[in-house]
């Protein structure tokens, strides 16, 4: 009788833990739908945005429980791109992304709560020219759903504002730009 009690619970723990199970996704980097995005204000006079081009990651993502979602990105320092060469070197030196040192820059998530319908704060620690903080994206679920190729698909975007001075760049562009917003719009392709 105890083993049957006993097979009975392991079988229903088993059972259980296979439908809290998050989904895993990689993001669609290779079809161009996704993005790693920054703006930070110019002098207090208009918005600076730039991107970076080369970066790779995964999320695993739970409707059911949103709780047991993760998330995890890399991005490639140097690719980071504003469309003006001379600014890119400028942002690659020293003075910001100090890329010869730092050549990757990660988020990796710690915990999600749900916030309402198809939102949640994902919680992580971001390293950033050396430095690793912790930070909170606000997150969107954007859809869900089959794609025309036979796979399954779920997007999302998200957004932190970062002050750079918490990620040791030193370079002083007067008190408008001080912070810059980092913006994540992943489509990932379920694995």
């Amino acid at each position: 009788m105890k083993k049957t009690l006993a097979a009975l619970a392991l079988g229903t723990a088993l059972l259980s833990a296979g439908q809290a199970m998050a989904t895993d996704y990689v993001i669609d980097k290779n079809g161009q739908h996704a993005f790693v995005n920054f703006k930070i204000s110019h002098l207090g006079y208009s918005w600076l945005y730039g991107t970076f081009k080369d970066f790779d990651g995964s999320f695993s993502f739970d409707e059911k429980n949103p709780e047991a979602s993760k998330v995890q990105v890399t991005m490639n320092t140097a690719s980071v791109d504003t469309n003006h060469a001379e600014r890119d070197k400028h942002i690659r030196s020293k003075d910001f992304l100090n890329v010869g040192k730092n050549p990757q820059a990660t988020f990796v998530s710690t915990a999600v709560k749900s916030t309402g319908t198809d939102t949640a704060d994902i919680a992580g620690n971001l390293t950033l020219n050396g430095v690793t903080k912790p930070v909170v994206i606000k997150a969107k679920l954007i859809g869900q759903g089959d794609d025309p190729w036979g796979g399954y698909r779920a997007g999302f975007e998200g957004s932190t504002t970062l002050n750079l001075k918490d990620f040791a760049i030193q370079k002083d562009l007067g008190p408008a730009s001080q912070e810059v917003e980092l913006i994540f719009s992943f489509e990932g392709v379920r694995t």
